[in-house]
């Protein structure tokens, strides 16, 4: 449906940013945006994201009226090694986090010694190499005053 035919506060899901994009935007479980207000003269709608952020779309844009399903889904822990595995096996390789102080120091600058410790200031500068830039690159401040 179009988003100029929903009245103002309706909860719709599946957003088009762009007008023939088929839906970008409050797409993951249990969310939901808020069509705010109509302007006829620009043809454009106010929408308020999940984030909380107001967004301006063309009206002519599509939606689906309603939220999606499986809210609450973060609620539960995982519990197990294993559903954590299968969980981030379908997305990308990022688990598990092995710490830098944990491996040798030809896989991490913080890798090595005797004792897990880095060794090292945490902090560094923007403008250093590729392969010493972990930890807090270019930090303002940090935890320490």
């Amino acid at each position: 449906l179009r988003i100029v035919q929903m009245p103002e506060g309706t909860m719709v899901c599946n957003l088009g940013e762009k007008t023939g994009d088929r839906g970008s935007l409050a797409r993951t479980s249990g969310n939901y945006a808020i069509v705010v207000s109509h302007n006829p003269d620009t043809h454009k709608t106010r929408i308020k994201l999940p984030s909380g952020n107001k967004k301006v779309v063309p009206s002519s844009n599509r939606a689906m009226i309603g939220i999606v399903s499986g809210g609450g889904r973060i609620d539960k822990p995982l519990l197990k090694a294993g559903r954590a595995y299968h969980k981030y096996k379908a997305k990308r390789n990022t688990w598990p986090k092995v710490r830098g102080v944990c491996v040798n120091p030809v896989e991490h600058p913080f890798g090595g010694g005797n004792h897990q410790h880095i060794g090292k200031a945490s902090t560094v500068n923007r403008y250093k190499s590729h392969g010493r830039k972990v930890g807090l690159i270019a930090a303002r401040r940090t935890g320490r005053l």
